[in-house]
This record gives structure tokens, sequence and C-alpha cells, in this order.
């Protein structure tokens, strides 16, 4: 997803505690985001208005400022910018708080990344700043959404349905391991009685296809899965 203009979706992550930061900015930048980082209210206000985002990801349990008064001196001069409050209070009542003082979207504490991503995805959708870029690149590695079509090192590489979609998963999911039950689950839409052989036999097509004449970019990780791991793109 990316803007109307073609540029990045500019994101700007507030929360003071870095995991949750390092995860979220992590899975963002994966989608071709640019993010910014605040740690603090005061800071994120500076921020917002010194480079102003497209949205915003607000921790409501700042220090200096919380994330109410974040979100509110940041829509002072942008009374429109999407706003998603995380938090670790899971009471109804602060949710109702939350949604009550205008923020779009409340997410409690932990989360699953993958639901976070596509809920800011939409908010984007709904504020009409993005539009899909189709491309997924990974390295030299690159999948049109829309056509189906694939093609490593500028040369196409010819996908079948189900290969499209398990390349599509590890792509998305690209640095990261993805076990079996997983790819089961997305790819296929079943387990097949806890039988993965169709995803062992599936990947090696792939392999054929994407990894034959270049570095190796899938890898099985024992016990865990598969990861389709970024390769620096060839120079010379």
């Amino acid at each position: 997803m990316v803007r109307a203009s073609g540029e990045p979706i500019h994101a700007l992550i507030v929360d003071v505690d870095p995991l949750a930061t390092e995860l979220v900015s992590f899975a963002l930048r994966r989608e071709g985001w640019h993010v910014s980082v605040a740690t603090d209210g005061p800071g994120a206000l500076h921020m917002g208005r010194s480079d102003p985002p497209d949205l915003v990801v607000i921790e409501v349990d700042l220090p200096g400022l919380d994330g109410l008064e974040v979100m509110r001196g940041l829509r002072a001069s942008r009374p429109t910018i999407p706003v998603m409050l995380l938090s670790t209070l899971t009471a109804p009542e602060s949710r109702i708080e939350g949604l009550a003082q205008g923020c779009d979207d409340y997410v409690t504490k932990p989360f699953h990344i993958e639901e976070v991503v596509l809920r800011l995805r939409s908010l984007i959708k709904r504020s009409g700043l993005g539009v899909e870029s189709g491309i997924i690149e990974v390295g030299d590695l690159i999948l049109n959404e829309f056509s189906h079509e694939a093609t490593r090192g500028g040369k196409p590489v010819s996908l079948t349905a189900t290969e499209y979609r398990l390349l599509r998963l590890l792509m998305l999911n690209a640095n990261r391991i993805v076990s079996k039950p997983k790819l089961l689950e997305e790819v296929w839409g079943y387990d097949f009685g806890g039988n993965t052989n169709i995803v062992e036999l599936f990947i090696s097509y792939l392999r054929k296809k994407v990894d034959s004449g270049h570095q190796p970019m899938i890898r099985t990780v024992r016990g865990c899965g598969y990861m389709l791991k970024a390769v620096s793109r060839p120079t010379g």
C-alpha cells in the first residue's frame, strides 16, 4: 500500500515499550511504509508537527502526556488523521473511553501483529490516503499480486495457483519462520489431518523455480517450518 502519489505511507509510532515498537515498526517497514518513532508525548507532538505522518499508533500510558492528550494535540492541527490506540488496559470501559475520545481503533496488548497491520491498512483505506501497490519485493524476488506473475533477478518465474499462494505468504513473512500448520491453513484452508507432506512437496516445487541458479532464499528451519530469507540484490 502506498499514497496515491506513489510515495510510502508514513506512520508515527508512539510507545515506551521497545519490544512493541520494534514489532510494529518491522512489520510496517516490511509493508513498504516509512516509520517514525517517538517514546513520549512531547516528542510525538514535535515529530507530528515537523514531519506530519499519515497515521499514528499511540500507547495510552505515556510519560509526560498520555496517549489521549497526544491524540488531541495532533488533531488540533489535523482533525482527520487516523489514530490507533494501544493499551494494556483490557477493561471494556477503557476501550469505550478511547473510542469516545475519537480514536479510530483500539487494540489491547498483547496483540497479534498480523491483526494490527490489517487494521492499520484498513484505517488508511478508509481515510482515502492509500492505494494498493500490488507489488511485493524481497531482494531480487518480485511478486505482482494483480497479475500473479513473479520474477527473480528480472527473469520470469512460472507459478501455479497454489505455488503463488505459498510464495506470497512466505514473502509477506520474509525473514520470519512460518510453521507448517500455518502454511496448511493459509494456503490450503485445512490441515490435511496433520499430514504436512503436501507442504514439503510444494516447497520443493518452489525451490526449483525460485532458487534454481540463484542464491537460495527458501530455508528450512528444522522442527519449526520455513523462512524466505532476503538476500542482497546482485551487483554489477
